[in-house]
């Protein structure tokens, strides 16, 4: 198979977010405002995977917008990124009801939208932030205190990703002690990055295609 162009992927991209704002696959989609699909850069090396929206993200339909994305935006400027340079999802894409944990049947409907993204946005380094994204890319049962800062290499999506597990940043937010531990774990984060960066990425970076703007990713 020929490898597709960044441009013919984001026009998917686009697709699977029109098809996700109607997705009534779970009860999540009866108490939702907003489909909260994901953002930013749709030719990412860097994919950040939290559990799932917020009352915040669920008004605005992005994700990552209330405290703990404020702490994400913080870490990430510390290691030289921006928000716009990687891409954000969550696990479920729908808030559930008063931020309670999202329930395995709900997961299970929402798993083929997160394989689809990875596919599509093709990243080298996936982070997952938190026990639920932890667990349901690593396959494993283990929890997030055990695996934290190690990296490991994983398939999602039918491609081989290094899969970054870190504590999600609403629980450092919560915890001094996790803060520090995950700004920590964020300071490697260049050197994996460039220890498993795709060849062409050493070259110059290609013109991007034009593309229609919804606000959601570049």
């Amino acid at each position: 198979m020929q490898p597709r162009s960044a441009a013919e992927r984001r026009e998917d991209l686009v697709a699977l977010y029109k098809e996700a704002r109607g997705c009534v696959l779970c009860p999540l989609a009866e108490g939702r405002t907003q489909v909260v699909f994901g953002n930013g850069d749709s030719d990412a090396d860097l994919m950040f995977v939290g559990e799932g929206p917020g009352f915040h993200e669920d008004q605005q339909g992005l994700p990552f917008v209330g405290r703990a994305g404020q702490l994400l935006d913080e870490l990430l400027g510390e290691i030289g990124l921006d928000r716009s340079k990687v891409f954000v999802a969550n696990v479920v894409k729908c808030r559930p009801p008063g931020n309670r944990d999202p329930q395995p049947d709900e997961i299970e409907s929402c798993r083929p939208y997160l394989w689809k993204q990875v596919e599509l946005i093709e990243p080298d380094v996936v982070c997952t932030l938190g026990n639920f994204a932890t667990k349901l890319l690593t396959r494993s049962s283990r929890g997030i205190t055990q695996v934290a800062g190690k990296p490991q290499e994983g398939e999602v999506g039918g491609r081989r990703v290094v899969l970054y597990p870190l504590f999600h940043p609403a629980a450092a937010l919560r915890t001094p002690a996790t803060r520090e531990r995950l700004r920590e774990d964020f300071a490697r984060l260049p050197e994996l990055l460039a220890a498993v960066r795709r060849p062409a990425d050493t070259g110059p970076e290609p013109e991007p295609a034009a593309a229609p703007q919804l606000g959601l990713f570049g």
